[in-house]
């Protein structure tokens, strides 16, 4: 009795286990869609992350030259001296605000004379509002370019990752079918698949989802900061331009 169980102890140990697949073993015996699922969420997972780096670096640079701007704007008592200091921050969009504000200004002055102070007196704020309004709709415009594409890669990869899913866990069913078993040997691999699909769909859909939300609410304080300039400019341009 004990010779006997000490034979069957021996044969189990000696029998050879088989390794362990890794993920990419696994994903190399996947099927033609399930690939194919793989690379399109690897590429769009890229294709976000330089995204969001892109744009972070835009919008920090926005932040910083629109704040120096700002502490020059105040600090100045020159229209013309402003205007040229603004020449010295391309990415803020307060300045590009303001340039477009006082070249319309220029324009109304430069055109005014005796026989138009009147009309230029009752038009040249409207113009000058409009030509705010038009710069601060370009900037935002400009502000959110490419947000688009990180709003539809955190809504939809996830789905794009839910269809290999669903596709792995067919094969699993087809191989069930061929095999005439339901053993875990029969499946794993398909589940497997279609687990790591499901995942990777996941790490390309929450970084584009939390990027294109942090972006979004930069952007409306950016908005906030030109529409307050806008405001405080035209204040300042009819107290000393339109008596």
């Amino acid at each position: 009795m004990f010779e006997s169980i000490f034979v069957q102890l021996v044969t189990a140990q000696s029998t050879p286990k088989a390794d362990p697949k890794g993920i990419v073993e696994i994903m190399m015996e996947a099927s033609g869609v399930v690939l194919g699922v793989l690379v399109l969420l690897a590429l769009l997972s890229i294709a976000s992350w330089f995204v969001i780096g892109l744009k972070g670096f835009y919008l920090m640079r926005a932040k910083n030259e629109s704040q120096k701007f700002l502490d020059i704007f105040w600090q100045s008592k020159r229209l013309d001296s402003i205007y040229q200091s603004a020449e010295e921050f391309p990415r803020s969009p307060v300045s590009q605000v303001f340039k477009a504000g006082y070249i319309e200004l220029s324009k109304l002055k430069n055109a005014e004379t005796d026989v138009q102070a009147s009309q230029t007196q009752l038009g040249g704020i409207e113009n000058i509002e409009r030509s705010l309004r038009r710069a601060m709709s370009s900037e935002i415009t400009q502000l959110e370019s490419m947000l688009p594409f990180l709003a539809t890669v955190g809504s939809n990869a996830v789905f794009i990752g839910l269809f290999g899913t669903v596709w792995g866990i067919m094969n699993a069913f087809v191989n069930i079918q061929a095999a005439g078993a339901s053993g875990i040997d029969v499946v794993a691999g398909p589940i497997a698949e279609a687990l790591i699909v499901t995942g990777v769909g996941l790490v390309a859909a929450i970084p584009a989802g939390i990027a294109y939300n942090w972006f979004l609410s930069k952007i409306r304080v950016l908005g906030a900061e030109m529409d307050n300039f806008s405001n405080d400019f035209l204040n300042i341009v009819k107290r000393h331009f339109f008596k």
